[in-house]
């Protein structure tokens, strides 16, 4: 039998973290850190074959240290002289449709992706006086849930394929892989979400912080447009044919790899209804200018200018991100065939998570290997990208999850 001495000690520390309210994504960091001979599966950012985080986006940090220069006097600056250039360039990077492009609004929330989706429910909200919960995906992001706390409404849950509905729930759907497990929806699923938002004339929010990425295994064999143009139609045309009024919260920080600089989120309004245009337009800015986001920080700024004038090189940058996804997720495929966790590979799944379910002793066997994933609810996340391109050793990782997982 292994002597589990190590794992052992690792669990009881990771047990006190918990303790003293840490919660699991920032205790598989602590426990990652502070072992030498660590491999990190639990950070949520794009990992390299090295098993350290990809360079940050070139471009963003040239446009940010040319920001820097002309940042000199102490004044307010922002984008609004750029506004409609950079709603063109992301209407345009998302793949929608030229024809589209006027029913849309556009503000950069502050706070990355995570300033979208609570801008977008904080607009569904003026728009809708009537709803009382946020209704989301049974294993989603677990921030939702504190978005719906601080706004003072409910958060109820939903079956994973469920379609959420109720005439007072605001729906939120993860417009890409899910973040937490990797799953993708079918394109019957997401009709009939659009359909049943479009009947009960509900306002939905689609959090895409992946934009893409359930494609990414495709780039072998598509282009980048290719994979952009299928993540479109998948996810977003269904909603936008429907008729139905969005919001489309994106964050450019998996994309392009601005975690460390992170700047703002980008938040789309679909308002087909040309009567409630105006109605729309005041509701957005005075978000915005509630959350502080009209003053914007030197990374906002940059970005601005950055998707606006340069956007073929931040999607040569995304398409990078793409790769080592796709190049991740081929050697998991080929490594756990055979094993209880061989489905989270099959075209069902994408992106850069799993989250398989975990024995009772999970923990203990894979922190005693030196390895790092998130623990939660008896479920061991993975990050894909964290596996090593030593083939010898991604194979002795891959069996220890497989051992403990299922």
């Amino acid at each position: 039998m292994a002597d589990l001495k190590f794992g052992k000690q690792v669990y009881e520390y990771a047990l006190q973290l918990g303790q003293q309210g840490k919660d699991a994504n920032q205790i598989a960091k602590v426990l990652c850190d502070r072992d030498n001979e660590g491999y990190n599966y639990g950070i949520g950012i794009v990992l390299n074959a090295s098993g350290q985080p990809m360079d940050a986006s070139s471009t963003l940090l040239q446009y940010t240290s040319d920001e820097l220069g002309i940042s000199k006097t102490g004044d307010y600056m922002n984008s609004n002289a750029i506004m409609e250039d950079v709603k063109t360039a992301t209407l345009r990077w998302q793949r929608i449709p030229e024809e589209y492009w006027r029913h849309f609004k556009l503000a950069l929330p502050s706070d990355a992706g995570t300033g979208a989706v609570k801008s977008g429910v904080e607009i569904a909200l003026m728009l809708d006086s009537s709803i009382g919960a946020l209704g989301i995906e049974e294993l989603g992001w677990p921030a939702y849930k504190a978005i719906a706390k601080i706004a003072r409404i409910q958060c109820k849950e939903f079956a994973e394929d469920g379609v959420i509905s109720g005439k007072d729930i605001l729906p939120v759907y993860q417009a890409g892989p899910m973040n937490t497990t990797g799953l993708v929806r079918g394109a019957d699923i997401i009709n009939a979400r659009a359909k049943s938002a479009a009947d009960n004339n509900s306002c939905v929010i689609l959090d895409r912080a992946y934009s893409g990425f359930e494609f990414a295994g495709l780039l072998t064999r598509h282009s980048y447009d290719d994979i952009m143009r299928m993540s479109y139609e998948l996810q977003i045309q269904p909603f936008i044919e429907k008729e139905v009024t969005f919001c489309l919260a994106i964050s450019p920080t998996k994309s392009f790899i601005t975690f460390a600089l992170r700047p703002c989120g980008l938040l789309l309004i679909f308002c087909p209804d040309e009567s409630r245009e105006k109605e729309v337009t005041n509701v957005t800015n005075t978000t915005i200018r509630a959350r502080g986001s009209a003053f914007e920080n030197l990374a906002t700024r940059a970005f601005a200018k950055a998707i606006s004038k340069d956007l073929p090189r931040l999607e040569a940058e995304h398409q990078t991100a793409l790769e080592r996804v796709a190049e991740a997720e081929a050697m998991w495929r080929e490594l756990v065939k055979g094993s209880p966790i061989e489905y989270l590979y099959s075209e069902n799944f994408a992106g850069l998570f799993r989250n398989p379910k975990s024995h009772e002793a999970a923990a203990i066997h894979i922190y005693n290997e030196h390895i790092y994933p998130v623990f939660s609810q008896q479920r061991c996340r993975q990050n894909i990208t964290g596996i090593p391109d030593d083939y010898e050793l991604a194979g002795r990782h891959v069996n220890v999850f497989a051992e403990q997982c299922y």
